[in-house]
């Protein structure tokens, strides 16, 4: 189960590395001081940096096999999703809002200028599906793993 969960941990980083690609090339620095993106640059980072920082403790856990390490990754995973919950919860209305502006005609021959169009927008709906689906099933084996549930 702990390789499981770190296969479900390096598909949900890549997930996380595409969305974080984008925002950046998309402005979401820029984009903070006119308040633009959604999305605050601290809790972007701060959920990268406490993501990255659980699957390097992850894999010393799968080498040394100290659940010591496990019960860390799995610490470390909660505020993870909380500010991934955050994320998600402050990018709903500007996928709503893209979703409205596409079903409308009128709006398309005049698109807004790309820095008043948050960073976040351009976000394929497919991967931030994907990247919270395996956030939470990583959450879920390395808890059970942790645990002792399923061997490891």
């Amino acid at each position: 189960m702990d390789i499981a969960a770190l296969v479900a941990w390096v598909v949900t980083a890549l997930g996380g590395f595409y969305l974080l690609g984008t925002w950046l090339q998309r402005g979401g620095i820029r984009q903070q001081q006119s308040g633009t993106s959604r999305l605050p640059a601290p809790v972007i980072f701060g959920h990268f940096a406490l993501a990255a920082i659980g699957l390097v403790v992850w894999i010393i856990y799968v080498v040394a096999d100290e659940s010591a390490l496990a019960w860390t990754a799995f610490g470390l995973l909660l505020p993870v999703a909380l500010l991934g919950f955050v994320m998600l919860a402050r990018w709903i209305p500007v996928y709503r809002a893209r979703a409205a502006a596409a079903a409308t005609p009128a709006a398309t021959p005049t698109q807004p200028a790309d820095q008043t169009v948050p960073a976040e927008r351009h976000f394929p709906l497919p991967v931030v599906l994907a990247h919270g689906l395996f956030a939470v099933v990583t959450l879920v084996l390395v808890l059970l793993t942790a645990l002792g549930i399923g061997g490891s």
